[in-house]
């Protein structure tokens, strides 16, 4: 019998397309003997669809259309099984059942922990990092806080709310010149390097941090590293054991590797292939020593956060001093981070084969551990202060 796996992608977030790309790219690499693929796709509006159209990309070249033809669902739990339901109005109907989830999705709302939430709630299994991982592993400010606490090299920064700097912006800018110029402004929940800017003097902060700020409410300036090469490793497993990929050193047109750089091929109207379609030179230009230092920090970073499933992590190396940054993880990266797996003979449908075991044997191992009791402490609760609190309540009504 297959495994019924549900696919989860888009959401209000602005990486909605950049998952699509990748949700597509892993349904076409399932493999079909093993696996009924069952998409599952999250409007922009918070509308969740579903249908066999929705594995073709052609086919969000329209989204009014796509939304016409696809049926609205909604993911229930009944009895000890799971269902995708046909809403209509106030009726619902059964779909289909669903064994396990695979969310690929990106941003704020949904790779956050958010979705996992959901997840989590319905006790459905899914892929991936669970609410903490996930939730850590979207914001650059925690995520830092709990890399350096564990001795994880990152790069000098400061972070403020939008509140902060509003109410008064020159101190803000006094402690990041302090950070010396040039800097880089990120929205401090985003990815795929929206929002960010390269800041080379202090003439062009404001503006920096305006549109920052357009994004996120909290905001991170981080001291730009000199001498750049950005080297990312990608790493499946869980917190018992990790296999870390081969290193690719990626480049752009941009000062750093920028949206366009990722998804919009240097600007080139060709599609996009997602994360897959970036330049980049694979193995990583990289001594043996410095490849295997990255790849042992990659490893501690996804211990660290708890993370599961497979992941990227993303490094920041001065080619001069020869030090090495973290970066930021990827809960779940762009194309899954299939093409690094590719270069260690490891094929798209096994990488995929791998973190469902993953995610369906962590499923297993926390249903055995005590969530609840049994007993009712409130089985003999009672009592004159206890009638009082009833009455008092009714009161109120």
């Amino acid at each position: 019998m297959k495994i019924k796996v549900g696919v989860i992608f888009g959401g209000e977030s602005v990486e909605h397309e950049v998952s699509i790309i990748s949700a597509v790219q892993a349904m076409k690499h399932l493999n079909e003997e093993k696996y009924e693929v069952i998409p599952i796709y999250i409007a922009k509006d918070q509308t969740w669809y579903t249908g066999n159209m929705l594995k073709d990309i052609e086919v969000y070249r329209d989204l009014d259309l796509l939304k016409r033809f696809s049926k609205k669902v909604v993911l229930t739990k009944k009895d000890k099984e799971f269902y995708l339901m046909k809403t209509n109005g106030v009726f619902r109907k059964e779909i289909t059942d669903i064994d396990v989830i695979l969310p690929i999705v990106h941003g704020h709302g949904v790779e956050d922990g958010s979705l996992q939430g959901y997840l989590e709630t319905l006790k459905i299994p899914y892929v991936g990092s669970n609410v903490l991982g996930s939730a850590l592993g979207q914001d650059k400010v925690v995520m830092k806080q709990v890399m350096i606490s564990e001795g994880i090299p990152c790069v000098d920064y400061v972070w403020f709310y939008d509140t902060e700097y509003e109410l008064d912006n020159e101190a803000i800018i006094k402690k990041i010149k302090k950070l010396g110029f040039p800097v880089v402004v990120k929205p401090a929940t985003l990815g795929s390097s929206v929002g960010i800017s390269l800041v080379k003097k202090e003439e062009e902060l404001d503006e920096a941090i305006t549109e920052a700020i357009s994004y996120d409410s909290k905001i991170v300036v981080e001291a730009a590293v000199e001498n750049l090469i950005e080297v990312n490793a990608s790493v499946i497993g869980n917190y018992e054991s990790q296999d870390v990929s081969v290193l690719e050193e990626v480049m752009g047109v941009d000062e750093f590797l920028s949206y366009r750089d990722k998804y919009l091929g240097g600007g080139k109207k060709t599609g996009s292939k997602g994360m897959a379609s970036t330049n980049r030179i694979v193995p990583a230009r990289l001594d043996e020593k410095m490849t295997l230092e990255v790849q042992e920090l990659a490893k501690k970073v996804f211990k660290v956060l708890n993370l599961n499933g497979v992941c990227r992590i993303d490094f920041l190396i001065d080619k001069k001093s020869k030090k090495i940054y973290v970066n930021e993880p990827n809960t779940i990266p762009g194309s899954l981070s299939f093409y690094l797996w590719d270069k260690c003979d490891k094929p798209y449908d096994m990488l995929l084969d791998e973190i469902i075991s993953l995610g369906l044997r962590r499923y297993k191992a926390e249903s055995k551990k005590i969530r609840s009791f049994e007993s009712n402490i409130l089985s003999n609760y009672g009592g004159t202060k206890g009638a009082k609190g009833i009455k008092g309540s009714k009161s109120l009504k």
